[in-house]
Protein backbone atom coordinates (compact mmCIF):
# COMPACT_ATOMS: atom_id res chain seq x y z
CA UNK A 1 0.00 0.00 0.00
CA UNK A 2 1.27 3.21 -0.91
CA UNK A 3 1.36 6.37 1.32
CA UNK A 4 1.70 9.43 1.95
CA UNK A 5 3.01 11.33 4.93
CA UNK A 6 1.95 14.88 5.77
CA UNK A 7 4.56 16.41 9.01
CA UNK A 8 5.21 19.99 9.94
CA UNK A 9 8.17 19.10 12.64
CA UNK A 10 10.55 16.21 13.48
CA UNK A 11 8.48 13.06 12.04
CA UNK A 12 8.78 11.09 15.19
CA UNK A 13 6.02 8.73 13.69
CA UNK A 14 7.16 8.93 10.37
CA UNK A 15 10.52 7.45 11.63
CA UNK A 16 8.69 4.87 13.64
CA UNK A 17 6.52 4.00 10.05
CA UNK A 18 9.42 3.49 8.73
CA UNK A 19 11.13 1.23 10.93
CA UNK A 20 7.68 -0.87 11.37
CA UNK A 21 8.49 -1.36 7.52
CA UNK A 22 12.14 -1.63 7.78
CA UNK A 23 11.27 -4.50 9.97
CA UNK A 24 8.84 -6.54 8.10
CA UNK A 25 5.75 -5.52 10.37
CA UNK A 26 3.83 -2.66 8.26
CA UNK A 27 3.08 -3.91 4.60
CA UNK A 28 2.83 0.07 3.70
CA UNK A 29 5.21 1.57 0.81
CA UNK A 30 5.99 5.58 1.71
CA UNK A 31 5.82 7.24 -1.19
CA UNK A 32 6.13 10.65 -0.31
CA UNK A 33 6.28 13.16 2.68
CA UNK A 34 4.92 16.56 2.48
CA UNK A 35 5.53 19.39 4.57
CA UNK A 36 3.84 22.70 5.48
CA UNK A 37 7.56 23.94 6.80
CA UNK A 38 10.42 24.40 4.44
CA UNK A 39 12.56 23.50 8.05
CA UNK A 40 10.99 20.80 9.27
CA UNK A 41 13.20 17.75 10.43
CA UNK A 42 11.17 14.63 9.04
CA UNK A 43 12.02 15.81 5.23
CA UNK A 44 15.72 15.80 6.04
CA UNK A 45 15.05 12.27 7.29
CA UNK A 46 12.73 11.84 4.16
CA UNK A 47 15.65 12.72 1.80
CA UNK A 48 18.12 10.62 3.41
CA UNK A 49 15.69 7.61 2.98
CA UNK A 50 15.38 8.51 -1.02
CA UNK A 51 11.32 9.34 -0.13
CA UNK A 52 10.13 12.10 -2.12
CA UNK A 53 9.42 14.88 -0.51
CA UNK A 54 7.10 18.32 -1.11
CA UNK A 55 6.76 21.03 0.74
CA UNK A 56 3.51 23.37 0.72
CA UNK A 57 4.39 26.68 3.15
CA UNK A 58 1.38 28.84 4.38
CA UNK A 59 2.20 32.14 5.61
CA UNK A 60 0.66 34.41 7.21
CA UNK A 61 -1.80 36.29 5.03
CA UNK A 62 -1.68 33.54 2.34
CA UNK A 63 -4.11 32.82 0.51
CA UNK A 64 -5.87 30.03 2.71
CA UNK A 65 -8.06 28.47 -0.70
CA UNK A 66 -5.29 28.53 -2.79
CA UNK A 67 -3.26 26.69 0.05
CA UNK A 68 -5.93 23.93 0.21
CA UNK A 69 -5.50 23.42 -3.50
CA UNK A 70 -1.40 23.45 -3.87
CA UNK A 71 -1.53 21.01 -1.02
CA UNK A 72 -4.35 18.76 -2.74
CA UNK A 73 -2.20 18.73 -6.14
CA UNK A 74 0.72 17.98 -4.47
CA UNK A 75 -0.55 14.89 -2.37
CA UNK A 76 -2.05 13.48 -5.82
CA UNK A 77 0.42 13.57 -7.87
CA UNK A 78 2.27 10.92 -5.55
CA UNK A 79 -0.94 8.87 -6.01
CA UNK A 80 -1.74 7.28 -2.14
CA UNK A 81 -3.85 4.13 -1.33
CA UNK A 82 -3.52 6.28 2.11
CA UNK A 83 -2.64 9.60 3.61
CA UNK A 84 -1.24 9.52 6.88
CA UNK A 85 -0.76 12.91 9.00
CA UNK A 86 1.86 12.78 11.49
CA UNK A 87 2.17 15.85 13.47
CA UNK A 88 1.10 17.61 10.78
CA UNK A 89 0.01 20.84 12.65
CA UNK A 90 -3.30 22.32 9.60
CA UNK A 91 -6.43 21.65 9.35
CA UNK A 92 -6.93 20.34 6.10
CA UNK A 93 -9.95 21.96 3.56
CA UNK A 94 -12.02 20.21 1.52
CA UNK A 95 -9.85 19.99 -1.91
CA UNK A 96 -7.66 16.92 -0.03
CA UNK A 97 -10.67 15.61 1.74
CA UNK A 98 -13.06 15.30 -1.68
CA UNK A 99 -9.92 13.70 -3.53
CA UNK A 100 -9.35 11.06 -0.83
CA UNK A 101 -12.36 10.30 1.11
CA UNK A 102 -12.13 8.40 4.04
CA UNK A 103 -8.72 7.43 2.71
CA UNK A 104 -6.91 10.29 5.30
CA UNK A 105 -5.98 9.12 8.65
CA UNK A 106 -4.67 11.22 11.19
CA UNK A 107 -2.77 10.30 15.11
CA UNK A 108 -3.83 12.20 17.97
CA UNK A 109 -2.19 13.02 21.39
CA UNK A 110 -5.62 12.38 23.69
CA UNK A 111 -8.13 9.82 23.86
CA UNK A 112 -10.99 11.43 21.75
CA UNK A 113 -13.90 12.34 22.05
CA UNK A 114 -11.91 14.31 24.92
CA UNK A 115 -9.33 17.03 24.55
CA UNK A 116 -9.47 17.63 20.31
CA UNK A 117 -7.38 20.24 18.88
CA UNK A 118 -3.52 21.20 19.41
CA UNK A 119 -2.67 20.91 22.94
CA UNK A 120 -4.58 17.37 24.21
CA UNK A 121 -1.71 17.00 26.57
CA UNK A 122 -2.52 20.01 28.60
CA UNK A 123 -6.36 19.92 28.45
CA UNK A 124 -5.88 16.30 29.67
CA UNK A 125 -3.81 17.51 32.90
CA UNK A 126 -6.19 20.72 33.58
CA UNK A 127 -9.29 18.63 33.28
CA UNK A 128 -7.76 16.28 35.68
CA UNK A 129 -7.97 13.18 34.11
CA UNK A 130 -6.27 9.84 35.27
CA UNK A 131 -6.17 8.12 31.63
CA UNK A 132 -4.89 9.81 28.77
CA UNK A 133 -3.63 8.35 25.79
CA UNK A 134 -3.40 8.50 21.78
CA UNK A 135 -6.09 7.87 19.09
CA UNK A 136 -6.10 7.03 15.17
CA UNK A 137 -8.85 8.40 13.12
CA UNK A 138 -10.23 9.18 10.06
CA UNK A 139 -9.91 12.74 9.16
CA UNK A 140 -12.98 14.22 8.26
CA UNK A 141 -14.00 18.06 7.71
CA UNK A 142 -13.74 18.75 11.54
CA UNK A 143 -11.51 19.16 14.07
CA UNK A 144 -10.46 15.31 15.28
CA UNK A 145 -13.93 14.08 15.26
CA UNK A 146 -13.95 11.69 12.37
CA UNK A 147 -14.57 7.85 12.81
CA UNK A 148 -11.96 6.11 15.64
CA UNK A 149 -9.92 3.26 13.85
CA UNK A 150 -7.30 2.53 17.27
CA UNK A 151 -6.95 4.30 20.88
CA UNK A 152 -3.82 3.14 23.51
CA UNK A 153 -4.38 4.48 27.36
CA UNK A 154 -1.40 5.51 29.33
CA UNK A 155 -2.13 6.35 33.15
CA UNK A 156 -1.68 10.27 34.08
CA UNK A 157 1.19 10.37 37.03
CA UNK A 158 0.67 12.87 39.71
CA UNK A 159 3.81 14.79 39.12
CA UNK A 160 3.21 15.03 34.79
CA UNK A 161 3.50 17.84 33.11
CA UNK A 162 2.34 18.29 29.74
CA UNK A 163 5.68 17.36 28.15
CA UNK A 164 6.28 14.48 30.07
CA UNK A 165 2.76 13.45 29.20
CA UNK A 166 2.73 13.88 25.66
CA UNK A 167 6.76 11.96 25.46
CA UNK A 168 4.69 8.74 26.64
CA UNK A 169 1.55 9.49 24.94
CA UNK A 170 4.08 9.85 21.54
CA UNK A 171 5.85 6.42 22.95
CA UNK A 172 2.34 4.52 22.53
CA UNK A 173 1.65 6.56 19.27
CA UNK A 174 4.51 5.25 17.60
CA UNK A 175 3.26 1.65 18.61
CA UNK A 176 -0.06 2.38 17.23
CA UNK A 177 -0.14 3.96 14.06
CA UNK A 178 2.15 1.17 11.85
CA UNK A 179 -0.48 -1.56 13.51
CA UNK A 180 -3.08 0.18 12.38
CA UNK A 181 -1.79 1.26 8.61
CA UNK A 182 -0.42 -2.34 8.20
CA UNK A 183 -4.32 -3.58 9.30
CA UNK A 184 -5.57 -0.97 6.59
CA UNK A 185 -2.93 -2.69 3.99
CA UNK A 186 -3.88 -5.78 4.89
CA UNK A 187 -7.60 -5.44 4.75
CA UNK A 188 -8.09 -6.14 8.78
CA UNK A 189 -9.85 -2.41 8.66
CA UNK A 190 -11.63 -1.31 5.73
CA UNK A 191 -11.94 2.73 5.59
CA UNK A 192 -15.30 4.33 4.08
CA UNK A 193 -16.31 7.54 4.49
CA UNK A 194 -19.64 5.68 5.37
CA UNK A 195 -18.63 2.04 7.02
CA UNK A 196 -15.81 1.33 9.38
CA UNK A 197 -14.72 -2.29 10.38
CA UNK A 198 -12.15 -2.67 13.04
CA UNK A 199 -11.33 -6.32 12.91
CA UNK A 200 -8.25 -7.58 13.14
CA UNK A 201 -7.41 -10.35 11.38
CA UNK A 202 -3.90 -11.39 12.92
CA UNK A 203 -4.08 -12.27 16.53
CA UNK A 204 -0.28 -11.08 17.04
CA UNK A 205 -1.15 -7.60 16.03
CA UNK A 206 -3.63 -6.07 18.68
CA UNK A 207 -4.91 -2.78 18.33
CA UNK A 208 -4.98 -2.88 21.71
CA UNK A 209 -1.62 -1.03 22.87
CA UNK A 210 -0.29 -1.53 26.88
CA UNK A 211 1.29 1.14 29.08
CA UNK A 212 5.13 0.40 28.72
Amino acid sequence: MDVVVLVSGRGSNLRAICSAIDVGTCAAHVVGVVSDRKKAAALEFADARGIPTRVVSLRKGDDRDAWNESLAADVAELKPDLIVLAGFMRVLGSPLLERFPGRIINVHPALLPSFPGHSGPQDALDGGVRISGCTVHIVDAGVDTGPILAQAAVPVLADDTADTLHARIQAHEHRLLPIVIHQIAIGAITLDPLTVSTAVADPSQSLSVPDA
